[in-house]
C-alpha cells in the first residue's frame, strides 16, 4: 500500500511538472550580415560556448549577404535583431521613419579591404573607369566605396556583388574589375598571387576611428522586451571578452565555422581584429559620421540631438 501511494505521489508530481514546466528560454531572431567573419560570428561563437543559453536566450540566426538584406527584416518586425548593419544605412532608415533603434556598435575601424586580379589596377587611382564592388545597397562597403569616389575624385563605377565569395567569384571570372572582402576571405587567393590588394576601408577617412556597422532592434521589440535585449547584450558582450580569452576553443570553432584552419583563424583574430574594433558599447566619430551621411545623399540633414538619442538605444553594460 506504502508503495502504491509513493507511486501515486510521483505521478501527481509528474503531471504538476507537465501543466508548469521549466520557463523556456526567450527567443531571439537575429539577421546578421556575411556569415563567416570574424566580427560578424559573435553569436555564433557564444552560442556554441553556451554563453546565451546562461542569459537565458535561445537565437535563430540568418545570414545576409548585406546590410539591405539585414536591415529590411528588422524593419518589418519579422526578426529582432540585426547586426553588421551599415551605420549610414541605419541613419537612413530612420530618417525615413523606419522603426529601427541603434542597440550597439558591430565595427568601428573595419577589416575590410578591396582586391583586384588585373596588375595593371595597383591603387584606387588605377581604378578610374573601372567597376569596383560593395555587397548591397545601403551597407557600410557601400559608404566606403561611396567615399572612396569622393576622397579620391574618381571615376570607377561602384557595383553590389553580394557576400564576398560571390564576389571573388565575379572578380575571378571578371565580372567586376575590383572586389570587397573581409577576413578571413580572399587571404588565401592572395598568399596565392591570385589577387592583391588595391586598398584598406582605412583608407577613407569616413571610416579611421569611426563606427561604420552597428546592431540594430526594432523599436517595438526594444519597447516590449526590453528586459530580453538587454540579456541579449550581456551574452553578447561576454561572447566577445570569450572570443579574446586564452581559450583554444574559440579558435577551434571558429575555423569550423569558417571553414579555415586553426592557424588562418588564429591569423584573422590577431592580424585584423583588435578586441577594440567590435567593442558594442559607443557608437564614435558621429561629429563626422553625420556630415559624411549628408555629403554621401544617405541623409538630407544632419540628425538632430533629439533624434539620435531616439536613434541610440545602447542598452547599459552590466
Amino acid at each position: 500500500m506504502k508503495h502504491i501511494r509513493h507511486i501515486a505521489g510521483v505521478v501527481a508530481m509528474a503531471a504538476v511538472a507537465f501543466v508548469h514546466p521549466a520557463a523556456a528560454d526567450d527567443l531571439v531572431k537575429l539577421t546578421i550580415g556575411q556569415r563567416g567573419n570574424w566580427d560578424t560570428a559573435i553569436c555564433q561563437l557564444g552560442d556554441t560556448a553556451g554563453i546565451f543559453k546562461k542569459h537565458g536566450i535561445q537565437l535563430e540566426m540568418i545570414y545576409t549577404s548585406g546590410s539591405g538584406e539585414t536591415l529590411q527584416p528588422v524593419i518589418s518586425g519579422s526578426v529582432d535583431v540585426g547586426l553588421a548593419v551599415g551605420t549610414l544605412g541605419a541613419m537612413a532608415a530612420y530618417a525615413k521613419g523606419a522603426p529601427v533603434r541603434i542597440i550597439g556598435a558591430e565595427a568601428t575601424g573595419a577589416a575590410d579591404y578591396w582586391y583586384a586580379k588585373n596588375p595593371a589596377i595597383k591603387t584606387l587611382k588605377d581604378a578610374n573607369d573601372h567597376t569596383i564592388a560593395y555587397s548591397t545597397n545601403g551597407s557600410s562597403t557601400h559608404s566606403v566605396v561611396r567615399a572612396f569616389i569622393d576622397e579620391f575624385k574618381l571615376t570607377a563605377k561602384p557595383q553590389s556583388t553580394g557576400n564576398p565569395s560571390s564576389t571573388l567569384t565575379t572578380v575571378m571570372t571578371d565580372q567586376v574589375d575590383v572586389g570587397w572582402a573581409a577576413p578571413p576571405f580572399g587571404l588565401k587567393e592572395m598568399d596565392e598571387g591570385k589577387i592583391h590588394l588595391v586598398a584598406r576601408a582605412t583608407d577613407a577617412a569616413l571610416v579611421r576611428g569611426q563606427t561604420i556597422r552597428v546592431m540594430v532592434a526594432n523599436a517595438e521589440t526594444l519597447k516590449s522586451r526590453k528586459a530580453v535585449i538587454e540579456r541579449f547584450m550581456q551574452a553578447y558582450r561576454e561572447s566577445i571578452d570569450y572570443m579574446y580569452s586564452s581559450n583554444p576553443q574559440v579558435l577551434a570553432d571558429y575555423s569550423e565555422f569558417a571553414r579555415i584552419s586553426p592557424a588562418m583563424a588564429k591569423r584573422v583574430r590577431d592580424d585584423f581584429f583588435p578586441k577594440s574594433l567590435i567593442d558594442p558599447d559607443a557608437i564614435h566619430g558621429l561629429d563626422t559620421l553625420l556630415p559624411e551621411a549628408v555629403n554621401l545623399k544617405f541623409i538630407s540633414e544632419p540628425l538632430t540631438k533629439e533624434q539620435i538619442a531616439e536613434l541610440i538605444q545602447i542598452p547599459p553594460r552590466k
